[in-house]
Order: structure tokens, then C-alpha cells, then sequence
């Protein structure tokens, strides 16, 4: 019985791109290390340096204020299209440069527990990037009220 509940709460609510794009934008907002943009050593441009990206200093506020402002604008339903686009472009680096060297070293199963928001945040940007933003954002709203009505 609680599997039939449970489903159908995921059904209605989470898979509906209107609720979506907000959890996604909160979850880019809230649970990402946009600590980027205020923190260096282990999270910002030290990690950046750890693992080999050029011009830490420089990209780790980059790419923590595109994860911000991009988070807002996913989270408010706006361009969330156009969006999500580097959000996806961040996640398949970070897979990339973090996750790939984990696989390699560590076997599966802790790469796997590792990448398990990275694969999470992906998946839900490819899944906006196809549906876009839903009936209750901030796009649907100006678009309804641009057209003429019939």
C-alpha cells in the first residue's frame, strides 16, 4: 500500500515539470557547493587546482555564480530551457573530473554513492531540457499572456 502511495506522490507531483523545475532549482540552489563563489581550499579554487582545471581562481567563481544564477532561474520557471543548459554543462565536468578518476580507483560501488547528487542534478536537467519549465512558471505565465486569445 505504501509503495501505491508513494508512486503515486511521485507521479503527480514530482514528475510534473511545474513542481520539478522548483525542486531541481532549490537542489541547485541549496545542496550544490555554490561555496565556490565564496570559499577557497578544499571547495573553491584550491579544488579546482587539486584536480586540474586551469585558472582556478579565476573559473571557480564562474562557475559557482552560473550554478547560482542558473539555479534561480530554473527555480522561478524562467528560460528554464535555456537554463539548464550549463547546468548541464557543470555536471558532465564535474562527472568527468571527479567521478571517472573514482571509477577508476575505487571501483564502482563508491563512485556510485559519490556521484549519486551529480547523477540526480543531470538527470533532472536533461529531463527540463526536453519538458521545459510546466504550467506554473514564470515563462508558461508570459507566454499565456502575450498571445492573443481565441
Amino acid at each position: 500500500m505504501f509503495v501505491l502511495l508513494t508512486s503515486h506522490f511521485y507521479e503527480n507531483f514530482i514528475f510534473r515539470s511545474d513542481h520539478f523545475n522548483s525542486l531541481v532549482g532549490w537542489e541547485c540552489l541549496c545542496f550544490r557547493r555554490d561555496t565556490e563563489v565564496l570559499v577557497s581550499g578544499r571547495v573553491g579554487a584550491g579544488r579546482f587546482a587539486k584536480i586540474g582545471i586551469p585558472w582556478p581562481e579565476l573559473l571557480a567563481p564562474i562557475v559557482g555564480s552560473v550554478e547560482i544564477v542558473c539555479g534561480v532561474l530554473v527555480l522561478l520557471g524562467l528560460m528554464t530551457r535555456l537554463a539548464v543548459i550549463p547546468l548541464i554543462i557543470v555536471m558532465l565536468t564535474a562527472i568527468t573530473t571527479t567521478k571517472i578518476p573514482i571509477l577508476l580507483n575505487e571501483g564502482f560501488w563508491k563512485m556510485a554513492h559519490e556521484a549519486r547528487t551529480d547523477w540526480a542534478m543531470l538527470l533532472s536537467c536533461l529531463f527540463l531540457l526536453i519538458v521545459g519549465g510546466g504550467a506554473a512558471s514564470l515563462d508558461a505565465k508570459i507566454l499565456s499572456r502575450s498571445l492573443p486569445k481565441q
